[in-house]
């Protein structure tokens, strides 16, 4: 079990930084006015890092699933409920705490250039009425376990418009993964590199398993 965690945390954290959209943002034209938008209507933004979605509620509120550090060090509302910034957001990946909360439409935007629906055409399932994808929505307010490959932000809203939890993110991250390792290439790379990390650290368990077993696993899933 702990080869298992400790595989899920690396493999988070690699498709944290495989979704930084660093230079994007810098190249983000200006935002535009915000859409109309229905009770019920599937809201995406770009975020500093990656996609985020969340679920419209009506009267200028927004339904999200939201990493965020700062419960993890104080109880004070006050300081929790502000606008979720992004040092907040990056730091509660990493520490996988998140929440599902109720923000404005601006505060949920972060500035962004709001997308509705979007992913209607990109799913296979039809979406839900609109009314039972803003209740399912508000039913799941509050603390969730959180991970950024298994259960985040956009498996939150695919549950509540189209009835099941996926991810396209992460769909597309397990596919670069697969081809890292069906390419043989990555084999010749992990040899490499275990034998320069063994030449530095000296011969030992916990440098040696690795340097055999890492590309023996890479070269039996290729």
């Amino acid at each position: 079990m702990k080869m298992l965690d400790s595989l899920t945390f690396l493999f988070e954290k690699f498709f944290l930084f495989s979704n930084l959209n660093v230079f994007e943002s810098l190249w983000q034209e200006e935002p535009v006015r915000c859409p109309v938008l229905r009770r019920g209507d599937l809201l995406q933004v770009q975020r500093t890092l990656f996609v985020h979605y969340g679920i419209c509620l009506g009267e200028n509120r927004v339904a999200h699933l939201m990493p965020d550090i700062m419960p993890v060090l104080t109880n004070n509302n006050q300081l929790i409920k502000p606008v979720v910034t992004n040092k907040r957001l990056i730091l509660g990946c990493l520490y996988r705490n998140a929440s599902i909360r109720v923000d404005s439409v601006e505060d949920f935007a972060y500035g962004a250039q709001i997308l509705v629906n979007d992913m209607d055409m990109k799913v296979k399932c039809l979406a839900l009425a609109s009314e039972e994808v803003a209740r399912r929505a508000e039913q799941l307010v509050g603390d969730i376990p959180y991970s950024l490959l298994w259960n985040n932000c956009e498996h939150f809203v695919t549950y509540c418009r189209y009835g099941t939890a996926v991810s396209q993110q992460t769909e597309k991250f397990c596919d670069c993964l697969k081809s890292i390792i069906r390419d043989q290439r990555s084999v010749a790379l992990t040899v490499g590199i275990g034998v320069m990390y063994s030449l530095c650290f000296g011969l030992a368990p916990s440098t040696t398993l690795p340097t055999i077993l890492i590309p023996f696993i890479l070269w039996m899933a290729g």
